[in-house]
């Protein structure tokens, strides 16, 4: 195998020094057009590749940010991934996405890489609800911003959602079409949207006089079809069956109508079903789903700025800010009117 060229040999060739070809690659009008002309066809002639790790070393700094998410499943984190890598492409900078799949334990692992990486900053959807991860990881002195999450503390930004509105839209858009018994397919009870949306859900049956049981909550440890198809069979052996299901995010939604079609239970002529995110794939169903609308893509990019704005700040005066963004409700065929 042939022997990669490096920067010296490119220097050999040029007839000029190593400083001379750096000054080439990194600050191309510091050198005389002559010179620079030289450098440059002896890097074509030879092929030569600058090594971006060793760069990064000396400065001490990646061009590389992470972006650490719940489940890369989900269409909504990959809308997410899209806003991001959209800042990251403007100042120059490549996303490193990965996938905590809801682990505390594999959220600590991405987070000791990315550490040991010197990524430029980390945009993270915490999977460990206690903090302790991004405690320790915070030592590291590398700028994190929090996504789908408020920030507890003031050492830190965040670009979440209001989730507390988004599930009062979702069960009063249910109330208002006539149904007085709701279920909530949940997931994992510490994360802190599945809580907000079951809050809003509480508030809005309040609002119109209605009793906290008639929420009738049906919970899940998986965020996924599968376990919207698992709670879609438990809602039908419920005695009496509430009329309208609120689902803590699109893909369960779609794994209830998936249970309830097998069932032969209509929707929404028997069950109405709105979900959240409002992921391509809702209004594409069977059914089409009502969802609740986050504006993931912006999250991401606003969630990138903010990490952008922390990394590049030499002085120390960035003010961390928590930007709360306002869900829409988007209403489909799958939750027409209770008759």
């Amino acid at each position: 195998m042939a022997r990669v060229a490096g920067i010296k040999d490119v220097a050999r060739r040029a007839g000029v020094s190593v400083g001379t070809v750096s000054n080439v690659i990194n600050r191309p009008d510091a050198v005389l057009p002559e010179t620079r002309a030289r450098v440059v066809a002896a890097i074509e002639e030879l092929g030569y590749v600058r090594s971006e790790s060793a760069r990064q070393l000396r400065a001490g700094r990646s061009r590389i940010m992470a972006l650490l998410v719940l489940d890369m499943g989900n269409p909504f984190f990959v809308d997410v991934a899209r806003g991001a890598e959209r800042a990251a492409r403007k100042a120059g900078l490549g996303v490193m996405v990965c996938n905590s799949d809801q682990n505390p334990a594999e959220e600590a692992e991405y987070l000791g890489l990315f550490a040991e990486q010197r990524v430029c900053g980390v945009l993270v959807t915490p999977a460990d609800a206690s903090g302790r991860n991004l405690e320790s990881f915070g030592r590291h002195r590398i700028p994190f911003v929090l996504v789908d999450r408020v920030a507890s503390g003031p050492d830190s930004c965040s670009v979440s959602v209001d989730d507390v509105r988004g599930g009062a839209l979702a069960v009063g858009h249910l109330l208002q079409a006539g149904h007085r018994s709701v279920a909530y397919v949940s997931g994992l009870g510490d994360l802190h949207q599945i809580r907000d949306r079951r809050v809003g859900a509480l508030a809005a049956l309040a609002e119109a006089g209605l009793p906290p049981e008639a929420l009738v909550e049906i919970s899940s440890d998986r965020l996924d079809v599968a376990a919207g198809r698992d709670a879609g069979a438990r809602l039908l052996g419920l005695v009496p069956r509430p009329t309208a299901v609120f689902c803590a995010n699109d893909l369960l939604a779609l794994g209830v109508l998936q249970a309830l079609y097998a069932a032969g239970v209509r929707v929404p002529e028997d069950v109405a079903i709105v979900g959240y995110d409002d992921i391509e794939f809702a209004a594409a169903a069977a059914v089409p789903l009502t969802s609740v609308r986050q504006p993931a893509v912006r999250m991401g990019q606003l969630a990138a700025e903010l990490l952008l704005e922390e990394a590049d700040d030499d002085s120390g005066t960035h003010e961390h800010r928590n930007v709360l963004l306002q869900p829409e409700l988007v209403v489909r065929s799958s939750s027409a009117a209770h008759r």
